[in-house]
């Protein structure tokens, strides 16, 4: 049995890859009916065009706004906007 033929030696190393570049990951966002959670959702997909390190803020953003959209329910909604209510003069003697 004869041994396989060497590989021939080379002198130059071989060029390294070049690093893949940012691909969107295809994530399918399914609208709330909030337009200001769906907005902040969209958001996400600027990370699709950005390295990985550019992701922290992208995520960081949008987790800020939906918790400040969260925050918002809890605090109830605002006072309806109207007339003064009146109101009785204190007429208590003891």
């Amino acid at each position: 049995m004869s041994d396989p033929m060497p590989e021939p030696e080379t002198d130059t190393p071989p060029e390294p890859a070049e690093p893949a570049g940012p691909a969107p990951l295809g994530v399918v966002r399914t609208p709330t009916g909030s337009a200001e959670v769906d907005g902040l959702l969209e958001r996400l997909a600027d990370a699709d065009h950005l390295a990985a390190d550019g992701h922290t803020e992208v995520y960081e953003d949008v987790h800020r706004g939906l918790r400040e959209a969260l925050s918002a329910l809890d605090a109830g909604p605002a006072p309806a906007p109207g007339p003064p209510v009146p109101v009785p003069p204190y007429n208590h003697r003891s």
